[in-house]
């Protein structure tokens, strides 16, 4: 990325060399995300200064090790998106993801829409023994769009016998509907697509509702409509907010009830108006999900190697030479699929 708004522009070189603790990691596959988008296009601005390599869901092989992470050489691996220092008060006390040292591949240095990058060693995972029929490039996704749900599900206590709606079904979305279910709670997930809805449905969903074209009022009531058909209890829901979208968070506010949970996972620049008493009123709570502790990864990949969550109906691979038209396709809704980029 040279420039906010133009395209990505294809830079040669040698490969860069790793310093002590760090590793060069030949990059098999990188997700495109939306967080992408918003340095692209969004007027998000990147913490290290143009031209910038992006892209944070990255899984590839350590062909390269410095001094101390020699350990590392020739393994396959998932780079996290949310690398904290480990070492601040913060991290010490379990809020890693809080971390003001944390580091971002593709906005804090170089990332992974790139043939190879340099990351620290200290909270590679390790992705061998893959399912057959997995690429490593498909798992690059568990750097976010995989593992950020899954901390969501993890701090609302999700489990069996919980009753939970998800908004969004798309990019983060699709694998949160299944890590719900494999967690044992049922889920009814909500979109504006019906594309969306038929996978959650085949990978999860007890039941979906389509929200297009409704009104906020609409859009809760059915909804509220869905649950008591699927037999769900008027207290204890768990709200997953995953669409990033003003109506999105405006309507999970709204299904907040008697001892409720409402989290938001996905991300807007737009103001919401919401009635913060019904915390109170509703002895609910609500709380906001930033990636995932690296902690986390390895039960998040066991759920992948598991075959309890479905990575390949969910991700569609690009050549990263078509990157700017991937990028205009996903800006433009036209991929159903996570696209993953592969060098």
């Amino acid at each position: 990325m040279t420039a906010p708004g133009q395209p990505l522009v294809r830079e040669t070189g040698d490969p860069p060399e790793p310093g002590p603790a760090e590793v060069r990691v030949r990059v098999a596959g990188c997700g495109v995300c939306h967080t992408d988008l918003g340095f692209l296009y969004g007027g998000v601005r990147t913490k290290h200064e143009l031209p910038l390599a992006l892209g944070h869901e990255i899984a590839g092989i350590v062909e390269a090790a410095g001094a101390g992470a020699e350990e590392w050489l020739g393994r396959e691996v998932v780079v996290p998106a949310v690398l904290p220092c480990g070492e601040c008060d913060l991290c010490r006390s379990g809020h890693e993801c809080a971390c003001r040292a944390q580091l971002m591949p593709g906005n804090d240095f170089h990332g992974g829409f790139a043939s190879h990058l340099v990351v620290p060693a200290r909270w590679l995972v390790p992705a061998g023994d893959l399912p057959d029929g997995l690429q490593l490039a498909d798992v690059a996704v568990l750097a976010d769009a995989v593992t950020t749900p899954y901390q969501a599900m993890v701090r609302a206590e999700t489990g069996a016998g919980d009753h939970a709606v998800l908004i969004g079904a798309g990019g983060i979305g699709g694998f949160g509907v299944q890590i719900a279910a494999a967690l044992g709670a049922r889920i009814i997930a909500v979109d504006i697509d019906d594309a969306r809805l038929e996978r959650a449905a085949a990978h999860g969903a007890c039941a979906t509702v389509n929200t297009r074209g409704l009104e906020a009022r609409e859009a809760r009531q059915a909804v509220q409509a869905a649950c008591r058909e699927a037999g769900f209890p008027s207290h204890g829901l768990k709200v997953f907010e995953m669409s990033g979208t003003p109506a999105g968070q405006e309507l999970a506010w709204s299904l907040l009830t008697f001892a409720g949970t409402v989290a938001i996972v996905g991300f807007c620049l737009d103001k919401v108006p919401v009635r913060l008493s019904n915390l109170m009123a509703f002895d609910a709570r609500a709380f906001g999900n930033w990636g995932c502790r690296p902690q986390l990864y390895a039960p998040a990949l066991d759920l992948i190697r598991s075959g309890r969550v479905r990575v390949t109906p969910f991700v569609r691979r690009f050549p990263m030479a078509e990157i700017n038209q991937v990028l205009t396709d996903v800006r433009h809704h036209r991929i159903p699929e996570r696209p993953v980029l592969v060098p």
